[in-house]
């Protein structure tokens, strides 16, 4: 996660980059008779505690989760009313899931272990996982492994049953708006606290709604410390509120405030630790005891008495807000007639049959969807449109950092120096879809040719000079003011945001704003089935 990000998404970065919110996310609304706990264990409390998962079965982040509660539910399975379910699509009654065919085998799979052997399904999952990717091979060995019949087993997965209870599983997921795994309740509540054996540990008796198991008192408390959030209230982005919640899930005995930075406290923070982007955590220096502490020590920097994590942080109180009608620079220039807001969202005119897409050089889908725009420029030659590429990517003093590293930068500045010096007619996309056949190959030059129309000593005199470096620089500044993040984004006359990566959904989003533009009409190529969409955020 090293790339830039929009204060949008910063909060869930944060999370994301000590594996909190991280998960698979399916594109439809999806959706058990769910799987359940009857391991073989005594209840020894009047009334249970309530766990529930939602999970994909070929979904590394699920199978993590479902790993490190096993041990917890052997130990205490007996007083905990745990369930499983799967998220998934029906549509006509054909059962899909994110993964393909082979995850809506392997859950049907695991229900049909948990229906048909409730005290051995736990240890069937644990084997299964131990080789996720391979899921839904080697469930025969696993069964033998475990102790489950597999005559048994094998009569759920091949005939109905089986897909009777994966279509009630998709159906609960459903109903629990459920559509990223792992989605976790505990107690009834949304769960998004640490996802070790400890933390379950804890989260289950922090749930029961009376008396709590022998297995609580063994215990230790979360490590007590405290955590400065330092934001400001008029950053409309900074998502403090939902950070506070995340932190508190990851560190159960911090103390998590949040800080204006406006205040006394706020302004002396903001000095002391010669900050220019908010929003900034502070944490004490017990952090280093608490149990999460490693999954969250990449990313913090000691600086005085505390470690401070400002990595992701993109908003400048010092700038102008450019949509709030107030004169924050005290400047006598409001709003988009500030200097600041030159790149702002907020200030641009609409530009009708203007095109454009912001990407990250050596990202897969931002080649893609520059590959794609061979057969939409073609489309639109007789009614011209203005077609732009921009990339994504933050500086860093005289340098700058993506999220594919330096050989990224390198080739983003190239391609700007092709889009500088090779403007008309697009010529410089020759390079970008040449490059593009082997984007992460070191050999540019081959790509700078009399064949694509490109002088390599050009590239080469503007990429290694301060005018790439200038080009990028300028470039930053219009992602930034356009709160892009995700490569590739694309913007249609100047104000619209729309996504696609096949030339037919460029095409079809872009005439959604641009009605009777001659090449609207023509039906282009499609999405490829077998690849999936995505992005680089």
């Amino acid at each position: 996660m090293r790339g830039r990000q929009s204060l949008v998404s910063w909060a869930v970065v944060l999370v994301a980059s000590v594996g909190l919110m991280a998960g698979c996310k399916v594109g439809e609304k999806g959706g058990t008779a769910s799987g359940g706990a009857a391991v073989n264990a005594k209840q020894t409390v009047s009334e249970k505690a309530k766990v529930e998962f939602f999970i994909m079965s070929k979904c590394p982040f699920g199978v993590r989760v479902m790993d490190a509660i096993i041990p917890v539910l052997e130990k205490m399975g007996g007083d905990v009313d745990f369930t499983f379910d799967f998220i998934g699509n029906e549509r006509d009654g054909k059962l899909s899931s994110m993964h393909g065919e082979a995850e809506v085998k392997g859950d049907i799979i695991e229900l049909c272990a948990a229906k048909h052997a409730p005290v051995k399904y736990l240890a069937f999952i644990k084997c299964l996982n131990k080789n996720w990717r391979n899921i839904p091979q080697g469930w025969e060995s696993c069964a033998q492994e475990s102790g489950v019949a597999t005559d048994q087993l094998k009569s759920c997965i091949e005939g109905d049953e089986g897909q009777q209870l994966l279509k009630a599983s998709f159906a609960k997921a459903r109903s629990r708006g459920a559509r990223g795994s792992p989605t976790m309740y505990i107690g009834g509540k949304p769960y998004q606290g640490g996802r070790s054996e400890k933390a379950f540990t804890r989260a289950i008796c922090n749930a029961f709604p009376k008396e709590k198991p022998q297995l609580c008192s063994s215990i230790p408390p979360p490590v007590k410390f405290p955590i400065t959030i330092l934001s400001d209230s008029r950053c409309k982005k900074c998502r403090t509120a939902m950070i506070q919640q995340q932190l508190k899930g990851l560190f159960p005995g911090a103390d998590v405030k949040v800080v204006d930075w406006a205040s006394d406290e706020g302004k002396k923070l903001y000095q002391e630790h010669k900050l220019s982007k908010l929003p900034v955590m502070f944490f004490g220096k017990d952090v280093e005891k608490a149990e999460n502490y490693p999954r969250l020590q990449r990313t913090l920097e000691r600086s005085g008495e505390w470690f401070v994590h400002k990595r992701w942080g993109r908003f400048d109180p010092n700038r102008e807000i450019c949509d709030n009608k107030k004169d924050d620079t005290n400047n006598g220039k409001v709003d988009c007639d500030d200097p600041d807001c030159k790149y702002a969202r907020a200030c641009r005119q609409e530009a009708p049959k203007k095109l454009e897409v912001f990407v990250m050089s050596q990202c897969p889908y931002g080649v893609r969807a520059l590959d794609a725009m061979k057969e939409v420029l073609d489309a639109f030659a007789k009614d011209g449109i203005k077609f732009e590429v921009h990339f994504i990517a933050s500086a860093q003093g005289d340098g700058f950092r993506s999220l594919h590293g330096p050989a990224e930068v390198a080739e983003n500045i190239r391609e700007l120096c092709a889009i500088k010096h090779y403007g008309k007619n697009y010529k410089f996309m020759n390079y970008i879809w040449c490059r593009n056949k082997k984007i992460r190959s070191t050999d540019w030059k081959s790509c700078a040719t009399k064949e694509t129309g490109i002088d390599a000593a050009v590239i080469e005199k503007c990429s290694t000079s301060e005018e790439g470096k200038q080009l990028l620089r300028e470039d930053i500044k219009i992602a930034e003011g356009m709160d892009v993040s995700g490569s590739p984004t694309w913007y249609a006359n100047n104000k619209y945001r729309f996504s696609g990566l096949d030339p037919n959904s460029i095409k079809n989003n872009f005439c959604r704003y641009n009605k009777g533009l001659a090449g609207c009409e023509k039906k282009l190529s499609g999405p490829d089935k077998k690849v999936r969409g995505g992005a680089c955020k």
